[in-house]
């Protein structure tokens, strides 16, 4: 158990610092494309990188005379459909609000998923303690010092940014609940190409793309397709299989960090004061709400 959950922890790690480094990906991209036709190249693009991982799985298994144990095809379609169409509302809600906002505060608002996941259990009937609606409040006064201004005015990007992040939370939700009966790599690929096509559609009623703005954006496109999306995303599934989903988006929200780390290296954004106490805040409320807490005798009893 101890190699699995360490296995798993290192997992969602990478997925993190992929993820952060992401942010500075879907930035730049936005100087050449428009934000459907980007998440309309970048899911397509992971869907065909994991194509052939896909079928070398298979020809591993079918070597070893060993059947899929503990995974539903039927899962694995109904988990990536799901996941996919969480995944288009929450990547469009990003990659939209990403031009109205710098990375490093798009990273940490969209790290809110961290919070909100425990309080989306609530109404799903899981019990949570007072730690949790402290953190809430931490987190609210961090955002506070992260996006309102001093007329007392929220940007637009940081309110996509904020509805990106409860979006991902029912992603999260949605991975928890069907990784244990699917493959992941195979849902993985469906969610994406799920995402693509409704993106696609997205792309065509709304923008007008253009296959010459696409290959001067490559670069940019490449890394969040085959990197965030084709290796990213199936990490992440991977990685929650061995991991409790709250646990799982505490370490993932480390990608606000390495966003804020990267916009400063790489497009040399900076935050004020207030911004990066605001930062702090809720990084500190990430965390609060993540601490194991002890086990009254009723869930002892229950257990």
């Amino acid at each position: 158990m101890k190699k699995t959950s360490m296995r798993s922890s290192l997992t969602l790690l990478l997925t993190a610092v992929i993820w952060g480094v992401a942010f500075v990906a879907q930035s730049v991209g936005m100087d050449y494309v428009e934000p459907f036709t980007f998440s309309f190249t970048r899911c397509i693009l992971g869907g065909l990188v994991l194509i052939p991982c896909i079928a070398l799985m298979d020809r591993h298994k079918a070597k070893q005379e060993q059947n899929r144990e503990g995974t539903d095809i039927r899962a694995d379609a109904a988990g990536g459909v799901c996941c996919g169409i969480a995944l288009f509302v929450a990547s469009n809600l990003q990659q939209i609000g990403i031009q109205y906002t710098t990375v490093g505060k798009a990273g940490f608002i969209t790290a809110l998923y961290i919070v909100l996941v425990p309080v989306i259990e609530i109404f799903l009937g899981k019990k949570s303690g007072i730690r949790t609606w402290i953190s809430v409040l931490i987190a609210v006064a961090g955002l506070y010092l992260l996006c309102i201004t001093e007329d007392f005015s929220i940007g637009t990007g940081d309110i996509l940014i904020l509805l990106c992040a409860a979006a991902f939370s029912i992603h999260i939700l949605i991975i928890d609940y069907f990784s244990p009966k699917a493959d992941g790599v195979r849902m993985s690929c469906i969610q994406f190409f799920v995402c693509g096509i409704l993106s696609g559609i997205a792309m065509l009623i709304f923008e007008t793309p253009s296959i010459a703005a696409v290959r001067q954006a490559w670069l940019p496109i490449g890394y969040a397709g085959i990197l965030s999306c084709g290796v990213a995303y199936t990490l992440q599934i991977i990685g929650q299989k061995g991991t409790d989903p709250t646990i799982a988006s505490l370490i993932l929200s480390l990608e606000s960090v390495v966003s804020v780390l990267s916009g400063w290296l790489i497009l040399h954004q900076r935050l004020s004061r207030k911004e990066l106490l605001g930062c702090a805040l809720m990084f500190l409320a990430i965390i609060l709400v993540q601490l194991p807490q002890k086990k009254t005798d009723a869930d002892r009893e229950s257990v």
